[in-house]
């Protein structure tokens, strides 16, 4: 490693890259999870009734985290391979297209069967796109900044999940507002599809703008080196389930809380208020807007908290803080308040944001350079399957079985009891160098600096 840190125009252009890329994604991905639970079972399922309409709505949504994995192994091989650039503009537009495309499906009434099939197509390639869009968001930042303030700027890709969640929910509350029901239903909705094909252009624009990463083309100069020299040249894929298995379930069980949690508190809560609790449309997508507003705010705070104290304790206070305030959560829902419905996703997504502000850093010091993307996108993606794929038809259907939120949070608490564990069996990889995960011992865990560096250039100011 040549030791050289980019200053903060270079490091500030990936960042803005990232951030901007994954917010477009996040966008589109959450766009449909909205539209799953407000209308989708209305128009693509119209003979069920509403519960029913509602459990297909979202099984056609967690269909598309069965291709995430897939994603991740396609993705994370070439993006281990040529580089992540390359494959992170690949993904973002694999994300738009097949968004832009869903605004355009017929309802059921229009092509019939046809309809939602091709709405699941569409949702396996969305799935299939941002299971390659995660992992080389995150590593473009990480292997482009300093250990000291790594957590802090790897934790800005993060933030694009809840600036597309706002983005998606606040199109959506704007056109609810503004058009009829039957208005909404018939063509409202098709609006914040079509409209990601504007967003997909300005991601573009910034996302080609920056240059590959450092660690990852120095790699790329030894692997050619040994290529040369007449060594056999391993499947990315190969050496990181060989090396970094532990690691690899280490990062499963460290989302299962996140990810059931997140979609809890942002998807199927709009299904739960205006379903079952009978409220507004609007007051439901109000409350997840706010929280998303807070939740983007919290996470580069906690990126930073996570390079002062470390990735486990931030991690473990949000895993925590989810099993148990999951309960007050749907106490407060319950009210039919506006006032306690916000007051219950902004408090459940500020332990969110504890632990997905330092997952980016901490999955990425994980692995080593030429198996990272690999790594900590098929760690994260096959959790998804698990975890968020199901979390929405699990809730909806206990629901329907139970009539009540009792077992939903019981649900949540038991996914935040296994985060938990899987933190704790976690080594700390604070100030980790991540050139020091070298390549020819790919299970060596990497050099920790516990010394505290002088300050740099490109520590964070706030």
């Amino acid at each position: 490693m040549n030791g050289q840190t980019p200053g903060p125009p270079r490091l500030g252009r990936v960042v803005a890259a990232s951030l901007v890329g994954t917010t477009v994604e996040w966008y589109d991905y959450f766009l449909y999870g909205s539209a799953a639970a407000l209308v989708f079972g209305k128009v693509f399922f119209p003979d069920s009734d509403p519960l029913t309409g509602t459990l297909l709505s979202f099984l056609t949504y967690a269909i598309g985290f069965v291709a995430r994995p897939v994603g991740a192994l396609v993705f994370g091989h070439f993006g281990d391979r040529i580089g992540r650039k390359k494959l992170l503009v690949t993904s973002l537009l694999m994300m738009g297209g097949a968004t832009v495309l869903i605004g355009c499906v017929p309802s059921y009434h229009a092509i019939g069967a046809a309809a939602p099939v091709l709405l699941t197509l569409l949702r396996l390639l969305q799935g299939f796109a941002l299971g390659g869009e995660w992992g080389g968001a995150v590593l473009l930042v990480s292997e482009h900044g300093s250990p000291r303030h790594r957590g802090f700027w790897a934790s800005w890709p993060q933030g694009g999940a809840p600036a597309g969640n706002l983005l998606a929910v606040g199109v959506l509350a704007l056109l609810t507002g503004t058009t009829t029901s039957q208005a909404f239903e018939t063509w409202g909705w098709r609006v914040a599809f079509l409209a990601s094909g504007v967003l997909v252009l300005v991601g573009m624009w910034v996302r080609l703008s920056v240059d590959e990463s450092p660690l990852f083309k120095e790699a790329l100069a030894r692997a050619e080196e040994r290529r040369s020299a007449g060594a056999e040249e391993r499947a990315p894929m190969i050496d990181v389930v060989r090396h970094h298995w532990r690691d690899i379930l280490v990062a499963m069980g460290a989302r299962i809380a996140e990810n059931i949690s997140y979609y809890i508190l942002t998807a199927f809560i709009l299904a739960y208020c205006v379903g079952h609790l009978k409220l507004p449309e609007q007051t439901a997508l109000n409350a997840v807007l706010i929280g998303s507003a807070v939740q983007f705010c919290l996470i580069p705070l906690f990126g930073a908290v996570s390079d002062r104290i470390g990735r486990r304790p931030v991690y473990l206070f949000g895993a925590v803080g989810t099993g148990i305030w999951v309960w007050a959560f749907f106490a407060l829902a319950d009210t039919k308040s506006f006032a306690a419905l916000t007051l219950a996703v902004v408090v459940g997504l500020v332990f969110h944001s504890a632990m997905y502000a330092p997952q980016a850093a901490f999955f990425a010091e994980l692995f080593a350079t030429r198996v990272r993307y690999s790594g900590a996108s098929i760690g994260a993606q096959l959790s998804s399957v698990a975890a968020g794929a199901s979390a929405p038809l699990v809730a909806t259907a206990l629901l329907g079985a139970y009539g009540g939120p009792g077992p939903i949070a019981l649900y949540v608490t038991a996914a935040a009891v296994i985060t938990v564990l899987a933190v704790l069996l976690a080594r700390e990889t604070r100030g980790s160098d991540l050139a020091a995960v070298g390549d020819t011992d790919a299970g060596a865990p990497p050099a920790v600096d516990t010394a505290v560096p002088a300050a740099r250039s490109d520590a964070p100011t706030a």
